[in-house]
């Protein structure tokens, strides 16, 4: 066995003659194995490829078996190593799936080098068996189809994201061809540097491959710089995430492959802070492939950064049109090479980048750009597409997770509320709020007890799972009850807006009813101090019902309670401009107007930033209730103010005389 195991290049004798059955059975399978592979390459020419393949993988596999049959021996090994290299190849290529499931194909074929050697390597692991095979067999006829198989096991291992053993394996492959001689230098990426300084094994005329294995050292050039530059990507590692992914641009891969790499360019250079670069990589993928629809999708997020809503929503509505149409077949991989860079980079990290949105999710991005920028006649068209496609089973086609950009279906409703409120539809917006107030009243308890902070339990704490579970339990009621309350609050300004003020008194004080369930426990909490975001939601729905029902109240004439419910407003949100505004205007009318002056003068006397801080204190509104918050500010009264003022300079007179 050493001698066989130890025989150095250019000293061996040859390999010993063997028997002639055996010769004549190597010179068949090696003429048929030349057969397959110019049947693959006319087929792959005249375009049969796709169809050629499964009966290509029977047939080399087939061969194989019959090689197998005989006992192992060196002189069958190269021919036997070069069909296993083509076969394994071939079934990569029909199964058109990552090649995990061709590892054993690839760890029988070493344990029949070192059976050929009189050694075994059956308890080894795969980098062992690799380590033992490479460093011990150093016949010079099996180092090209050794070398090819270990660029094979490579791709399999940067499929499996095992990045470390594929940099140790080409570590070996060079060390073998070249002891002592180092592969990487200063700076340079140690895993890119050994897979480019590996020196490609000539291609024997008398056993031909289905794909070089030049080829195939390209492939995984590109795979590797890709998928270190999405992990690094993932790090936050943003500088050296573009250097590798502008690394793999330049690579060897489809143009399937090269539009998701300047994807992901894109996504870097904006994480970077640098719109305009991540628009210029966006734009060069949607060249490549137009059906690269994340790009555009991707680029929609941008121009959302940037301000700029015209482009925005235009790159939505191509989004939009694109997903509908009946979508190409998927791009496939080219035919003309059976292991490809798409095989080796199914990352969570990339399916995450290159996520595509389903046609309605685009619809509601389109929605709610819209209500955000003002633009209420495209949000109600928007809004109303949506609901349609709700009726049509949407929840079974979208995940409404966090992964989508989809809120809670609740939440949808209002803002479409909010969108028809808006645009003068009121009777609208109140049967849509009608549907959300009806979907949720069995779903919130009488009493809603809370604890100031929701606080999540630590994990290894006794009991942990149970009270998690109540405590997203009791986060979901808040959320039903927030829907609910905001349904009647909605309700209650569309009455407002259709001059029927008692019908909005009747729908504020339901809402007001309805709020009064939670029970918010814990001493010591100021009304914006670490509570959660559902309770500071439901506190703010409070402030806005309760100035709603006070200036129904004064429409009404109904001075006193619109009073008390202005001042409950001030107890919720101290300083309030708006309620402070409509409390001044409650007690002029009470003919207070001592009071009324006083309060008029301390609003007068706080700056416009104050107002500011204090109407944008606390957490973003949800988008459903800013309508409702402009509804809620004070018209500005100029008669009022001349009357407060025309009575302080008589005060001020009597007092001055």
């Amino acid at each position: 066995m050493a001698a066989a195991m130890k025989r150095r290049r250019g000293t061996e004798p040859g390999p010993e003659p063997e028997p002639e059955p055996e010769r004549g059975c190597l010179r068949a399978w090696a003429a048929h194995s030349r057969v397959l592979v110019g049947r693959w390459t006319m087929a792959r020419c005249g375009g049969e490829a796709r169809r050629a393949r499964r009966q290509q993988r029977d047939e080399f596999g087939e061969l194989l078996r019959r090689i197998r049959g005989l006992p192992a021996a060196l002189p069958a090994l190269p021919l036997e190593l070069t069909v296993l290299y083509n076969s394994l190849l071939f079934t990569v290529g029909a199964s058109d799936s990552a090649i995990k499931r061709e590892a054993e194909g690839i760890r029988e074929g070493l344990l029949r080098v070192l059976e050929a050697c009189g050694a075994c390597g059956q308890d080894l692991g795969t980098e062992e068996l690799w380590q033992k095979v490479l460093q011990e067999v150093t016949v010079e006829e099996l180092q090209a189809p050794l070398h090819r198989l270990g660029a094979l096991q490579a791709a399999w291992w940067l499929a499996a994201g095992r990045l470390g053993s594929v940099a140790g394996l080409f570590q070996l492959l060079s060390t073998a061809e070249e002891p002592g001689r180092s592969h990487c230098s200063e700076g340079q990426n140690k895993l890119l540097s050994l897979i480019k300084a590996w020196r490609v094994p000539p291609e024997g005329a008398s056993l031909p491959l289905v794909q070089s294995a030049k080829d195939l050292k390209e492939i995984l050039c590109t795979t590797a710089a890709f998928l270190q530059g999405l992990q690094e990507l993932e790090a936050g590692n943003f500088p050296t995430a573009l250097s590798l992914l502008q690394e793999a641009a330049g690579g060897f891969c489809s143009k399937k492959i090269l539009a998701q790499i300047y994807t992901c360019l894109g996504c870097c250079a904006q994480r970077m802070g640098k719109p305009q670069t991540a628009l210029q990589h966006l734009k060069r993928a949607l060249q490549i492939d137009f059906q690269c629809l994340p790009a555009l999708s991707h680029a929609a997020a941008v121009y959302h950064e940037l301000g700029e809503t015209d482009v925005e929503l235009q790159a939505l509505t191509l989004l939009y049109e694109a997903l509908g149409k009946n979508p190409p077949a998927a791009a496939s991989s080219s035919p003309y090479f059976l292991m490809q860079t798409e095989l080796l980079v199914h990352t969570p990290v990339l399916a995450s980048l290159l996520r595509h949105h389903h046609p309605s999710e685009v619809k509601y991005l389109l929605a709610q750009r819209c209500l955000q920028d003002g633009r209420v006649a495209g949000a109600v068209e928007h809004y109303l597409d949506f609901l349609s496609l709700l009726q049509g089973g949407l929840q079974q086609q979208v995940p409404l997770d966090g992964s989508s950009a989809v809120p809670r279906i609740p939440e949808v409703f209002l803002e479409a509320a909010s969108a028809l409120g808006q645009s003068g539809r009121h009777q609208d917006a109140i049967t849509v709020c009608e549907e959300v107030i009806s979907r949720t009243t069995d779903l919130i308890p009488r009493v809603l007890r809370v604890e100031a902070r929701l606080e999540q339990p630590e994990c290894s704490s006794p009991g942990a799972e149970l009270a998690g579970g109540l405590l997203s339990q009791k986060k979901e009621s808040l959320c039903c009850l927030a829907w609910r309350a905001a349904g009647y609050l909605h309700q209650g300004w569309a009455w407002a807006k259709l001059g029927e003020s008692k019908e909005a008194v009747t729908q504020f004080s339901r809402c007001l009813n309805d709020l009064l369930r939670l029970q918010l426990h814990g001493s010591g909490v100021k009304p914006t101090e670490n509570i959660p975001a559902e309770v500071e939601v439901l506190q703010k729905i409070r402030l806005l019902s309760l100035i709603g029902r006070g200036t129904q109240f004064l429409e009404l004439g109904k001075h006193k309670e619109a009073l008390l419910d202005f001042q409950h407003s001030l107890q919720i949100s101290p300083g309030d401009p708006a309620a402070t505004s409509y409390l001044v205007q409650a007690l002029w009318k009470l003919n207070r107007k001592q009071e009324a002056a006083a309060q008029w003068q301390k609003l007068s006397q706080s700056s416009p930033e104050e107002d500011g801080q204090q109407q944008g204190q606390g957490r973003p509104l949800p988008l459903y209730l800013v309508s409702c918050l402009e509804q809620a500010m004070f018209p500005h009264s100029e008669p009022l103010a001349r009357s407060i003022q025309d009575y302080l300079g008589t005060a001020a007179q009597d007092t001055s005389s």
